[in-house]
């Protein structure tokens, strides 16, 4: 089973935060979410004087049997396409997480495609892919279990090696499907109202996604207990994330939450570890409609709306400078006492 242990945020230091946060040369709360996220990160490292240390996107990739059911407008292969473009550096977020001054790492947690190793490519396969959750579960508890146990382990390597703040990425045709029907089972709201583009399917496949989704509800769901949704109707990358990200707010890193696929993961993380979203800086609001039910159920306040749905953790890579920049100001900007300028007056 999982054995992790997250605790809260502590809170004797806040208000020490608060005051050096108040005290910079700036009229109060006037660098808005930047004081916000300065507060979040002192209290994730606990300290005054944060640093924010090797960044890095950690992107995991998997195959979906139920991309079988023509959920999507891309054929299976374009997973393992993908991958390979990540690891050459052209795609959005190669190019991103270069631009932002982050280590990139792919993750082949369950792909249907064998890869020669190459640097940053971390092959950790469980399966070629998951089953057709139309007709039986995706995985067996056992292949769940060891997903999430060894995205933790990843997760502790790059902690090992330096790592403080990490940003998570996902690639897997059909993956916002698990995501629709994680968000349905464990929020109660309609499939329906779950169900997105995607990667930019028409009218017509996205009624036929929905009534996919629908079905295969009906036909496997036994269970909403959190890991047995997990294993009816989850993904191996998105399995690999949950335990990294459990595993990130063990190690009181920084974690940087990308758009609905990551949400999906990190809200079935949250109803296991209801702590961990202390530890989440929220990067964008996505297009795909169902990511705004995902945010208000995960109580999210986010960095960026810019209309972003790619995926791969683009949102998180994109922000990132952002929250540097609330590190810098917080550490490098003068205070009313450094200089001798006069401070409002009570």
């Amino acid at each position: 089973m999982l054995d992790f242990d997250v605790t809260p945020l502590p809170t004797d230091i806040t208000e020490s935060i608060q005051s050096k946060i108040d005290n910079k040369i700036k009229p109060l709360g006037s660098l808005g979410k930047l004081e916000k996220l300065a507060l979040q990160i002192c209290r994730i490292q606990n300290t005054l004087s944060p640093e924010l240390k090797k960044p890095t996107m950690l992107v995991f990739a998997g195959d979906h049997g139920i991309n079988a059911e023509g959920v999507s407008v891309f054929p299976q292969e374009v997973t393992y396409q993908m991958v390979i473009n990540f690891l050459n550096g052209g795609a959005g977020i190669s190019v991103f997480a270069k631009q932002s001054g982050m280590d990139i790492k792919v993750v082949d947690a369950g792909v249907k495609y064998n890869f020669e190793p190459q640097p940053n490519l971390i092959i950790a396969k469980i399966a070629e892919g998951t089953k057709n959750f139309l007709h039986e579960p995706a995985m067996t508890k056992e292949q769940c279990l060891k997903a999430i146990n060894k995205g933790a382990e990843i997760l502790a390597q790059i902690h090992k090696e330096g790592c403080n703040v990490v940003g998570f990425g996902e690639m897997g045709i059909s993956n916002t499907s698990p995501s629709s029907v994680i968000l349905s089972i464990l929020c109660d709201i309609p499939i329906e109202d779950c169900v997105g583009r995607g990667a930019g399917i028409g009218d017509k496949m996205l009624e036929k996604k929905k009534e996919v989704l629908k079905k295969a509800i009906e036909n496997n769901l036994k269970s909403k207990e959190p890991l047995d949704v997990l294993t009816t109707f989850g993904g191996l990358e998105i399995s690999m994330l949950i335990g990294a990200m459990i595993k990130a707010a063990e190690l009181k890193m920084v974690i940087i939450i990308d758009g609905f696929i990551n949400s999906s993961a990190l809200l079935l993380a949250s109803r296991l570890y209801p702590n961990i979203t202390e530890y989440c800086i929220f990067s964008h609001k996505s297009k795909e409609k169902a990511h705004i039910n995902l945010l208000k159920e995960l109580g999210a306040d986010t960095i960026l709306d810019l209309d972003l749905h790619l995926g791969e953790g683009t949102g998180a890579a994109i922000a990132y400078p952002i929250i540097e920049s609330a590190v810098v100001f917080l550490n490098n900007m003068s205070s009313y006492d450094d200089v001798g300028v006069s401070n409002v007056i009570e």
